[in-house]
Order: C-alpha cells, then structure tokens, then sequence
C-alpha cells in the first residue's frame, strides 16, 4: 500500500446523490462499498464529512441568522451524516467509531486522540463529526486537523470532478488538470483546493492533499495500491 492510515474527506453534498436535499441510500451504500474495499486491505481510515445537504452555518448568515448559532447548527449535521454513513459500513461488516467533537455521549464518543488512534490500529473506521467542535472553522480545517492528529499519511478529498483545475471544469470544457502541484504552486495560481487556513495548516505539516472523483468506482482502492489518480498537492512534485 502507498498510504498506511488515509483521511477521507467528503462533503456534506456528496451523500445528496440526485436529490436536492438530504441523503440519497444509494450514494451512501456506493461510498460504504468502496471504504470496505480499502478496509479490506489493511488501510486504517479516519473520515470527516460536511453538513452542506442539511444545513450550512455560512448561509444561513447571509439570510440574517447568527454565524456562531448557524455554524453550531452546521456541526449537528455533520454528526447526523456521520451517524448515516456509520449505519452504511456497519451494514457491510465494517466495525466503526463515530467521535464528536462536541460532546453528546448517547449518539458518539467524545474525540480523544489516543482513542481514536487506538481504534484505527484495531481497524475500526473512525468518523470525525462536529468539525473542530468551534464556530467560523470548516470541515476542511476539521479534516486537516484531525489528519495532524492521528498521523495520516495523506488527506483524500472525495469529489465530484477527478482533480484539481486550473478553472471550474462544469463550466469551462477547456480547463487543464493538473496531475501534481506542489503547495506553493497552489498559492501563486491561487486555485481553490481546500480553504486557507485548512490549506496553510496542511502545507506548514508536511501533509499531502489528493484531489479525486470519489463517484467513480474503485478510485478510492486504485489511489491507496499507488496508482495515478486525481491530483496530489505535496512539497514537491515527485
């Protein structure tokens, strides 16, 4: 395997599937399928998902609501696509943790590091909810964060396009992917990988970003056996 320990990280809208709201089954047992696969093997996985498809603190600002109250709101969701994806992967077999960030101990574990490490040593898929457990932070910073703490080899950013563009490819059939970039090339084209402070925490801890379409099949496999996916930000391009 090219990475030992993996945090994915999945948006809040990737669990929609087709619909315009909330959680498509399907798209939750496709993704379930493909974390097996990489269980199997012996990847230790550690996932972060959004709360875009139920609620967004941001935009709920922007319509006159509170940001701290919006963004609080946002964390709930995240727990409750946490809990939705930790049905999916106990149905196909796969032991898991569900870890909150805010405390509420009748739904998941409270995180604690070494707990959560522990269990991914054991093999158990651990799901990080309630982003860092504090207002005007996104899941990507939640994501990098958590990756720093549990020693992830790299962060795996499940999209719906299959890498990162130098501009939207659903708008612009002419955009150029990039296969590799380095961070600082990421600066200076000032493309949109991860939000600032999630990038800039990833870039000063030596941490890989790969930017791949988790909607195809066997990508997420193909990325931890070493094979060309997505587009990988590192240090340098090797």
């Amino acid at each position: 395997m090219k990475y030992r320990r993996i945090l994915l990280k999945l948006s809040g809208e990737a669990l929609m599937g087709s619909r315009h709201y909330g959680i498509d089954n399907a798209r939750l047992r496709e993704y379930a399928i493909e974390i097996k696969a990489v269980v199997d093997v012996g990847c230790e996985v550690a996932i972060v998902i959004g709360g875009g498809n139920i609620f967004r603190g941001l935009a709920g600002a922007a319509k006159g609501m509170d940001r701290v109250q919006g963004d609080y709101m946002g964390m709930l969701a995240t727990v409750i696509n946490g809990m939705a994806l930790q049905g999916a992967l106990e149905d196909t077999g796969i032991k898991t943790r569900l870890q909150s960030a805010i405390e509420m101990d009748k739904v998941a574990e409270p995180f604690i590091k070494r707990r959560a490490v522990r269990h991914l040593e054991k093999g158990r898929v651990v799901i990080f909810g309630a982003g860092t457990g504090n207002p005007y932070f996104t899941t990507d910073t939640a994501a990098t964060l958590r990756a720093i703490e549990i020693g992830a080899d790299v962060i795996l950013k499940g999209t719906r396009v299959d890498g990162i563009y130098d501009s939207d490819p659903e708008k612009n059939e002419n955009a150029k992917k990039f296969n590799s970039l380095t961070f600082e090339e990421v600066y200076k084209k000032d493309l949109r990988v991860m939000d600032m402070t999630a990038f800039t925490l990833s870039h000063e801890n030596k941490l890989p970003i790969l930017v791949f379409d988790m909607n195809h099949k066997g990508n997420l496999l193909k990325i931890i056996q070493g094979e060309s996916v997505g587009t990988l930000v590192n240090l340098d391009c090797n």
